[in-house]
């Protein structure tokens, strides 16, 4: 298959254009989502739902998190991902497979119809995990497009593929929320370095590759801005699978946590990695179940 977004493969980076939609679905065409929120997310790459779910729903998401956490917490599974400099839980991956309520929740209906509505197809979970970013020490989660690494490491051919995060606690401008770049996903930033074996062993705690350069990040923040959209537990925040994202550490006494889902296209399945090495594990990136579409 074409590599229609080559990285890491010179030893300077390049910024070129998207070569895919955004939306796959005419934004005339009726569904969930207004067609001002579809052209909104079609130029700015993500879009906030405020209070998607309810109290209650957020109650139950929260003790399944603190049950989930305490089975986990002294645990050596690969898919607990811990702080760089502690062994505090930063994230744990595949929770749709390791719990049978995130795995409800990540076939919650109105979730998925939003999903379908803009990739215009079915779809499947690529990936989840819960972020936790922790009162006074939670750690950054450095400027990056979700795409280019899961383009060169796992074999995503297309950006076509959303990310879902879910608020478990408040997002303040104060605790590390998630911050993005409107209108960096519609370019390809190609990254410099070497992908190494095994490199997710190292990068989920602490990505030091496929992290864009300075000036790219400054030309698509003096082009689109940042934003940290912030808002109360259970809202929803969507995004493009290329926009430019991170957040900062977190050392306020207030803690932050989300459920993450993305959704991939059933038409935009991995295939080898574009690095030409053994692809991650598949708690990181699925390749076995993709046909049980949600």
């Amino acid at each position: 298959m074409k590599d229609l977004y080559p990285s890491r493969k010179n030893d300077y980076p390049t910024i070129s254009e998207r070569k895919d939609p955004v939306v796959y679905t005419p934004l005339t065409q009726p569904g969930p989502l207004s067609k001002e929120q579809m052209k909104s997310f079609d130029e700015n790459g993500y879009l906030f739902l405020d209070k998607f779910f309810n109290e209650s729903e957020v109650a139950a998401m929260r003790t399944e998190l603190s049950k989930l956490m305490e089975a986990k917490k002294d645990s050596e599974d690969k898919r607990v991902i811990r702080e760089p400099e502690s062994q505090e839980v930063r994230s744990i991956f595949e929770v749709h497979e390791l719990d049978d309520y995130f795995q409800s929740l990540s076939r919650e209906q109105r979730l998925v119809d939003v999903l379908n509505q803009l990739l215009g197809s079915e779809v499947y979970i690529h990936q989840s995990r819960i972020n936790l970013k922790s009162g006074f020490n939670g750690k950054e989660f450095y400027w990056h497009s979700d795409f280019e690494t899961w383009h060169v490491e796992d074999g995503m051919p297309n950006m076509r593929a959303i990310s879902c995060s879910i608020t478990l606690t408040e997002n303040t401008p104060f605790n590390g929320p998630l911050m993005l770049i409107p209108g960096s996903h519609k370019y390809f930033v190609s990254c410099v370095g070497e992908t190494p074996e095994a490199n997710y062993e190292k990068s989920l705690r602490r990505q030091e590759l496929g992290v864009p350069d300075k000036e790219s990040l400054t030309k698509l923040a003096d082009q689109g801005g940042i934003v940290a959209p912030t808002g109360p537990a259970g809202s929803v925040i969507l995004f493009d699978c290329n926009i430019m994202h991170g957040s900062n550490s977190n050392i306020t006494p207030a803690p932050r946590s989300n459920v993450f889902f993305v959704f991939n296209s059933v038409e935009n399945k991995l295939v080898a990695p574009f690095s030409g090495q053994k692809h991650r594990p598949s708690y990181i990136a699925a390749r076995e179940k993709v046909a049980e579409k949600v």
